[in-house]
């Protein structure tokens, strides 16, 4: 019994740890709040209202892979929502040309922090620790500590709803077309992308679960993508899934089959895991801490521009402990402070576990000191256990998050022999 259990569930028990927190929490502040947390405008607000977070931290949690930090992301972002807004309002710029030298400048720093770490060999801490400071005082130079709307079509991005069909009315109901349509089509994707990997590790002779267990994720996970799609279409009039969350869904995916199906991911944690071992492999040391501090830069620029949008404006405080959020959220999501282990799924589930912690206390009324000190022991308590767990020779939490990655390269290996 235990055992289909744990297949029905993935295979390991233990790889759920996070996923079941998360949902312990957003239960519990449901439950605290009368229904509220799961309410479809309150979703939509954490989505929104945490999406900056989400995107910063799937560049943080490739840095962090390769063994390094990122300090300055929360004033690289300040200095691209600066640029933005003085391009597009003050010097009067189409939106979509503010939007690209936006996005330049997140490259220039990338470029910047990237040169420093990987071409001269400084370590990341203390070059993004001078370019938290100097990327900050850049930003009040620029700005001249001042506030700065942005247009609306910036405002969108970060703020706007999926309202270009006419709604569907089912009764009393008023349902967003956009919103269903997505939960069909990723329902479908979902669905037929399982199937084909199945099929071909059938095909290659690879061990695969029972018939009733696989039906029955298939049905699991597509009841949760369409309850949630229909929470999200069924909200007050006018509103959607977030355009924000799309961004954040678009990135994930490409990011996701990034660091899972590419050389590029395969070096980033070859590299992080032991950089001696990856050099003697052929792997370019130098080019994937470029990329990895590139790339975060890149997303902080992109994260700013949602925020910005979602604010209205650019203010001297964007950016601000940005940075502790990212971090925070890759550590409870089970990356190893040592290197070399991580995923983006766990980083996400993280993240959303620091969104609802803060969303489920602030509708609880709890003070802002409240929110910090647990937030605080939240990730003190998720990275002690994770040394902890190694120190008894246990598998830690994202060793076990993580676990399915050698089982995902053996199954890898039989559909390439396939």
């Amino acid at each position: 019994m235990m055992a289909s259990i744990k297949q029905l569930l993935g295979g390991n028990l233990r790889q759920l740890t996070m996923v079941m927190v998360l949902l312990l929490e957003i239960l519990f502040f449901n439950w605290q709040t009368g229904g509220t947390v799961l309410s479809a405008q309150n979703l939509q607000n954490v989505i929104s209202g945490n999406a900056y977070v989400l995107i910063l931290a799937m560049g943080m949690v490739l840095v962090i892979i390769a063994g390094h930090i990122d300090l300055s992301v929360g004033s690289v972002a300040a200095v691209v929502g600066i640029v933005l807004a003085i391009m597009t309002t003050v010097n009067g710029m189409p939106w979509w040309a503010g939007l690209l030298i936006a996005l330049g400048c997140g490259v220039l720093a990338g470029l910047w922090n990237g040169f420093w770490v990987a071409i001269v060999g400084v370590p990341a801490f203390v070059v993004t620790l001078a370019g938290m400071l100097f990327f900050r005082g850049l930003n009040q130079f620029i700005g001249k500590s001042t506030s700065i709307p942005v247009p609306g079509q910036i405002k969108m991005l970060g703020a706007g709803y999926m309202n270009w069909l006419p709604p569907i009315s089912f009764g009393s109901w008023i349902v967003n077309t956009e919103t269903i349509i997505l939960a069909v089509l990723a329902t479908i994707i979902t669905i037929l992308m399982k199937l084909r990997r199945r099929a071909r590790l059938i095909k290659a002779g690879a061990e695969v679960n029972p018939t009733w267990i696989f039906i029955s994720q298939l049905a699991f996970f597509s009841a949760a993508i369409l309850i949630l799609g229909w929470v999200f279409a069924t909200g007050r009039p006018g509103t959607s899934f977030p355009i924000s969350g799309l961004i954040v869904v678009g990135l994930f995916l490409i990011y996701n089959f990034l660091a899972r199906n590419t050389p590029l991911g395969r070096g980033v944690y070859a590299v992080g895991g032991n950089r001696t071992a990856a050099a003697l492999t052929g792997i370019s040391v130098r080019r994937i801490n470029y990329f990895v501090m590139f790339n975060s830069a890149f997303l902080a620029a992109i994260a700013a521009i949602v925020f910005v949008g979602r604010s209205g404006a650019s203010t001297p405080f964007d950016g601000q402990n940005w940075e502790l959020d990212a971090i925070a959220s890759v550590f409870i999501g089970g990356a190893s402070v040592w290197g070399g282990i991580g995923t983006l799924g766990g980083t996400m589930v993280g993240a959303m576990v620091m969104a609802f912690l803060n969303n489920g206390l602030q509708l609880l009324g709890a003070g802002a000191h409240v929110t910090s000190m647990v937030k605080g022991l939240v990730l003190l308590a998720a990275v002690a256990f994770d040394v902890f767990s190694k120190m008894q020779g246990r598998p830690s939490i994202i060793g076990s998050l993580t676990k399915g990655i050698k089982k995902d390269k053996t199954e890898q290996t039989a559909l390439a022999q396939a």
